[in-house]
């Protein structure tokens, strides 16, 4: 039998009533639900500005990465949803991104344009699939 973890980091919004869990712990793998540009109390942090928006989507990873012991090293897969996207947001978003995940520890990526997200205002969304170090999550 499998042991699943679905857990809810306190920093970010609680989204157990909107039907999901932020981090998904199975099989060797932590599943992180799409992430928007929200503090804690689900205010839109750098409204109109894709990469302020960025920075904070990538924070809110790393929040729900370290709930499941996990860093941005550890990421082996990330998909990014951009509202209305252009060429030139994929730079504006690859340099954000640098300054969170490391040469060496690139993940594999894949970015898609949509016309919109779930949330009115969000320019973008990343989830992520990473991998668990050698030693179990103590419940």
């Amino acid at each position: 039998m499998n042991d699943v973890q679905r857990l809810q980091p306190p920093e970010l919004r609680d989204t157990r009533d909107a039907g999901f869990s932020q981090v998904v712990v199975a099989n060797g793998l932590v599943i992180v639900s799409g992430q928007l540009a929200w503090d804690r109390d689900g205010n839109l942090v750098g409204a109109g500005d894709l990469a302020a928006q960025t920075h904070q989507v990538m924070k809110n990873l790393g929040t729900a990465l370290k709930i499941a012991r996990v860093t941005y090293d550890d990421i082996v897969k990330l998909t990014t949803y951009v509202v209305d996207y252009k060429p030139a947001d994929r730079a504006k978003i690859r340099d954000v991104r640098a300054q969170y995940l490391r040469a060496g520890h690139l993940p594999a990526s894949t970015l898609v344009g949509v016309s919109a997200l779930a949330a009115e205002g969000c320019l973008i969304e990343i989830e992520a699939i990473a991998v668990l170090p050698p030693t179990p999550i103590p419940g």
